[in-house]
């Protein structure tokens, strides 16, 4: 892949473009509400710990306590979070060639 080093006023003149106003507009939507919830849940296992322990040491089979169950129920919400995001990458790496191919002649789309 080859860099393109854009002068200040190219970089403005991108910046002004509604197809990248667009792309960058779809990646907050995504990235946004996707981190804000990652934060959320990731903290509402030490909190619930915190002020809520006799629910959270409740036992949910055998030995396997509900904040056990959360605990690893972070971990297939992160790989849940990843799969969504690589699914999104793809649409948002289409839209970055194609605006690439528009600012920079042969350049494939």
């Amino acid at each position: 892949m080859q860099h393109h080093h854009l002068s200040p006023q190219e970089w403005d003149a991108l910046a002004a473009d509604p197809e990248f106003q667009a792309l960058v507009r779809a990646r907050r939507r995504f990235i946004i509400p996707a981190t804000i919830f990652f934060i959320a849940f990731y903290l509402a296992l030490p909190i619930s710990v915190g002020f809520a322990p006799e629910v959270m040491s409740r036992a949910v089979w055998g030995p396997l306590t509900l904040a056990y169950v959360f605990a690893l129920a972070q971990f297939v919400v992160a790989w849940i979070l990843l799969a969504v995001y690589m699914q999104r990458a793809k649409q948002f790496d289409r839209l970055t060639a194609t605006i690439v191919a528009r600012i920079q002649p042969g350049t494939e789309a």
